[in-house]
C-alpha cells in the first residue's frame, strides 16, 4: 500500500501520542501503584523534561546525520517501549530514569517530525503543520476513549501499555519503512551551522507563544483524570471524559484549521484559540458542577490547537538560520513545559488545591496574546516565499 509522505508523518505523531496518552491517561493508577502523593508525581515525570531539553539542545546534528526515517524508528518505536515498562517498575526513581531516558528520545521526535513536515508543506505549497499535528491530538483523543473503557473494566496497567506497544510496533514499522527525507527549504542564511540549538532574541515571541500552548495542553491532558476524580468523586468513565473531551476537540480544531490559517492568517487564528483557552481555564477553575468542568476541557483543547503547529511554522520558515536549528530552540522552550506542567501543577495542587492550579494558565495566554504579532498576518503560497519570511522574521 503507497501512502504520501505527509501521511507517514502523521502515523508517527499518532503513534506517539497514543503511548504517551496511554501512560497519562492512567496517572491516578501509577499515583497508587508508586505510593506517591501529586508533588510527589510530578517530580518523578519530570525526568521526561530534563530529558527532552537535553534532547532538543544538543540532538539536532546527529538527526541531520541519522536522517528522517533511522531517526524515527529510534523516537517513535523507543519512546513507545519505555513508556511500556513504567507499570512494572515499583519505584519512583526508576521511573524517573527510564522518562528520562524516554525524554531523550522524544526531544530528537519532535525536531525530526516537525521539519520533515515543514519540508513537505514546502513541497505541496500548502499547508500541512496543524493536520500533522491534528494526528498527535487524535492519537490522545483515541487513547483516552480507550483507556476510559480499559480503567472501566478494570484491566490492570501493565496488560494496556503492554498492548499499546505491541499495536505501535507493528504499524510504525509498516509507515516508518518507506519514509525519505524530504529536500530541504532553501537555505538563505549564511556562515557555519551551530552544534548547540539555542533561542534568538527574534525566536522569543514564538516561543511564549509555544510556552502557553503547551502549559494549557499539559494541564489538560495530565490532571484531567485526577481534576474530576479529586473534584467531583465521578466513577472512572466519566472521569476520563475530561481527557477524551478535551483531545478530540484539539484533533477536531487541528485537522480542519490549515484553510482558515490560509484564508485568515496565523494571527488572527492564533488569537481566537487563545482567548478560547483562556475561557476554558476559567470554566475548569471554577465549575460547580462535573459537566461544566467537562466543556472547559473541550474549550482547553480547541483552544490550545493549532498554536503551536502555527509557531512552529514561523520558526521553521525564519531565514536567520537552518530549519532544524529554529525548531530545536522553540521546541526547548515549549516542548519542555509539556512536560514541566506535571510538576507545577502538582505542587500548586497540592498547597493550593488543584482547581487554583488552573489558573496558572491565565498570565501566560495574555502574555501570548500580545505575542501573536509574532506571526504572519496570511499564509504566503508555497510556505516560503520572501512576504512569508519578511512576516516571521519582522
Amino acid at each position: 500500500m503507497k501512502i504520501a509522505p505527509q501521511q507517514r508523518i502523521y502515523v508517527c505523531f499518532f503513534l506517539f501520542a497514543v503511548s504517551l496518552g496511554a501512560l497519562l491517561s492512567r496517572m491516578p493508577d501509577l499515583q497508587v501503584a508508586l505510593g506517591v502523593n501529586k508533588s510527589e508525581l510530578g517530580l518523578t515525570l519530570i525526568g521526561a523534561a530534563i530529558g527532552a531539553l537535553i534532547s532538543l539542545t544538543f540532538s539536532s546534528p546527529l538527526i541531520a546525520r541519522l536522517g528522517a526515517r533511522t531517526t524515527a524508528f529510534i523516537t517513535v518505536l523507543g519512546t513507545s517501549a519505555l513508556l511500556s515498562l513504567v507499570p512494572w517498575i515499583g519505584a519512583a526513581p526508576v521511573v524517573f530514569c527510564v522518562l528520562f531516558i524516554e525524554g531523550l528520545l522524544a526531544g530528537a521526535l519532535e525536531i525530526n517530525l516537525n521539519v520533515e513536515i515543514d519540508r513537505i508543506e514546502a513541497q505541496l505549497g500548502r499547508g500541512v503543520m496543524n493536520r500533522a499535528h491534528g494526528f498527535w491530538s487524535l492519537g490522545f483523543f483515541v487513547t483516552a476513549l480507550v483507556s476510559s473503557v480499559v480503567r472501566q473494566a478494570g484491566i490492570s496497567m501493565e496488560l494496556h501499555l503492554a498492548a499499546t506497544f505491541v499495536t505501535v510496533l507493528v504499524i510504525g514499522i509498516w509507515a516508518i519503512s518507506g519514509m525519505r527525507n524530504a529536500p530541504a527549504r532553501i537555505a538563505l542564511h549564511e556562515g557555519k551551522a551551530p552544534l548547540v540549538a539555542l533561542p534568538t532574541w527574534g525566536l522569543m515571541p514564538l516561543c511564549v507563544i509555544g510556552i502557553a500552548a503547551f502549559l494549557v495542553e499539559g494541564a489538560g491532558i495530565d490532571w484531567s483524570a485526577i481534576y474530576m476524580r479529586d473534584v467531583f468523586s465521578v466513577e472512572p468513565f466519566i472521569g476520563g471524559l475530561g481527557l477524551t473531551l478535551f483531545t478530540f476537540c484539539m484533533a477536531l480544531a487541528r485537522l480542519f484549521v490549515d484553510p482558515l490559517v490560509d484564508r485568515f492568517g496565523a494571527r488572527a487564528v492564533t488569537t481566537m484559540l487563545l482567548v478560547l483557552s483562556a475561557i476554558g481555564v476559567c470554566a475548569v477553575s471554577g465549575a460547580p458542577h462535573p459537566y461544566v468542568a467537562l466543556a472547559g476541557f473541550a474549550l482547553m483543547g480547541a483552544g490550545c490547537s493549532a498554536v503551536y503547529p502555527l509557531a512552529v511554522s514561523a520558526a521553521a520558515q525564519r531565514t536567520d538560520r537552518a530549519a532544524y536549528l529554529n525548531v530545536a530552540a522553540l521546541g526547548q522552550m515549549s516542548f519542555v513545559v509539556f512536560f514541566l506542567a506535571p510538576p507545577l501543577l502538582g505542587f500548586i495542587a497540592e498547597h493550593a488545591g488543584i482547581r487554583t492550579s488552573y489558573l496558572v494558565c491565565l498570565p501566560l495566554i495574555i502574555y501570548a496574546l500580545f505575542s501573536a504579532k509574532a506571526l504572519a498576518t496570511r499564509r504566503a503560497a508555497g510556505g516560503g516565499s520572501a512576504a512569508t519570511a519578511r512576516s516571521v522574521n519582522g
